[in-house]
């Protein structure tokens, strides 16, 4: 306003040319002043991208509104400071615990590039130092192939040796997604002793079953052998003839160690077949065609004994990949069994069948009834070979099973109430 004044109501050419000076240099310091403002505010948000909180700004000296501005920028960055402070101790406390739980610890995405390796895994597989998992196929192949092969639940037993000792690494494996980018957590523990002394418990039990099943037979046996010879050895010394009754006596014990011989024939017999099961030949079956099956061959049982029997498939198209014979063998044994439980139940007898997905997308199987149940004591020995609660059986039926989920890559458990019943689970 005031230089309109002055070139239009006071025609002076220096004053004119003053005044328009004066204009531009407050045009320019505007200018500058907007673009400083601009500067700091672009260079604070640079600091935030890439967490370079190094920089303070002065909150003296300068205008008040810079000043207040200012102001803030420091208490925003001393904010960020501190909680990029709190997230590298958390990082480093973390770290710390990765590197030193005993139980080894490796991340890796999909092209087998390693993230994470703590102290404990390259104690395990004998590295010092590893980028790519692939690098450890010169000293396991199969520990590689089960860490590409596993999904999330999934489990897997890998042995091999170094430095002469053998080693069985036990392996579980759990798929994330971090940031859009997909990669595996596995942990690796070595269960060389645990498994020792479990082979060792087997040992002993096994052995505790056999002496205890052939003490059995070979007692009676020899002391009907016994009384035998001693009838056989008076009368040739004595020169006497044997009497009918006598030998009729003599007949009725040799009778009786047939009997015996026979089942304690039999016993081992069961005991050599509880170590040859085959190899399964894995193939997709749908569930609800191998139960199927299964129904038709124990319909006639079922309703012999007046046995109702629910059949839940979820989702209907349900399939897992099995040898379909050793799994028949596994499902008549369970369902066999759990019919055999409901014997003492006089009005209600009742079997649930349920095949699912569970929370690890695993196929499972779970068989229920409502008969007795197991007690505890029984329960922790139902898988030992040659263990039974009923009176007529073997023993080895759900030893056999056992071993048949193993070699699907599978588990079988059992839980039990008493006087509620009884479920077997079976997970592929």
């Amino acid at each position: 306003m005031l230089l309109a004044y002055v070139v239009f109501k006071v025609p002076n050419g220096v004053n004119t040319f003053f005044l328009t000076l004066v204009f531009i240099l407050q045009v320019y310091l505007l200018i500058r002043a907007l673009d400083k403002t601009n500067k700091e505010i672009a260079g604070f948000l640079s600091s935030i991208k890439y967490d370079d909180f190094s920089h303070t700004y002065p909150t003296t000296g300068n205008s008040p509104s810079m000043d207040a501005l200012y102001a803030e920028f420091n208490s925003v960055i001393k904010k960020f400071r501190e909680i990029r402070a709190d997230k590298e101790a958390n990082y480093h406390y973390f770290r710390t615990i990765v590197q030193h739980v005993g139980i080894g610890l490796v991340t890796f995405n999909k092209s087998g590039d390693i993230q994470i390796i703590n102290s404990s895994a390259k104690k395990l597989l004998g590295v010092d130092s590893i980028n790519n998992v692939f690098e450890l196929s010169k000293i396991s192949p199969k520990f590689v192939e089960s860490l590409i092969k596993l999904k999330t639940g999934g489990s897997d037993l890998v042995e091999f040796t170094r430095e002469g000792t053998r080693t069985q690494l036990s392996i579980y494996v759990i798929e994330l997604v971090l940031r859009g980018e997909e990669f595996k957590l596995v942990s690796v523990q070595n269960i060389q002793s645990e498994l020792e002394e479990k082979e060792m418990d087997a040992w002993q039990n096994l052995i505790r079953v056999l002496t205890h099943e052939i003490m059995n037979s070979v007692t009676p046996l020899s002391s009907l052998a016994a009384t035998v010879e001693t009838n056989l050895v008076d009368n040739i010394e004595d020169d006497v003839p044997i009497e009918r009754e006598e030998l009729e006596d003599i007949y009725l014990a040799v009778q009786t160690i047939k009997r015996r011989s026979e089942g304690l024939i039999r016993f081992v017999s069961d005991f050599r077949n509880l170590t040859k099961i085959p190899q399964p030949k894995i193939a997709e079956e749908h569930v609800s065609k191998v139960m199927e099956h299964i129904l038709v061959l124990l319909k006639h049982e079922l309703g012999k004994k007046n046995v109702k029997l629910s059949l839940d498939i979820n989702p209907k198209d349900l399939k897992f990949n099995i040898d379909k014979e050793l799994l028949d063998q596994v499902l008549i044994n369970l369902l066999q069994n759990a019919i055999h439980a409901l014997d003492e139940n006089e009005d209600d007898k009742h079997i649930i069948i349920r095949a699912f997905k569970n929370e690890y997308d695993r196929t499972t199987l779970a068989i229920r009834d409502n008969g007795s149940g197991i007690d505890e004591e029984a329960l922790s020995k139902i898988f030992i070979p040659f263990f039974t609660t009923k009176k007529q059986g073997s023993g080895i039926g759900l030893s056999i099973s056992k071993q048949i989920m193993r070699k699907h890559g599978g588990a079988i458990s059992v839980k039990s109430v008493m006087n509620e019943g009884t479920e077997f689970t079976l997970r592929f």
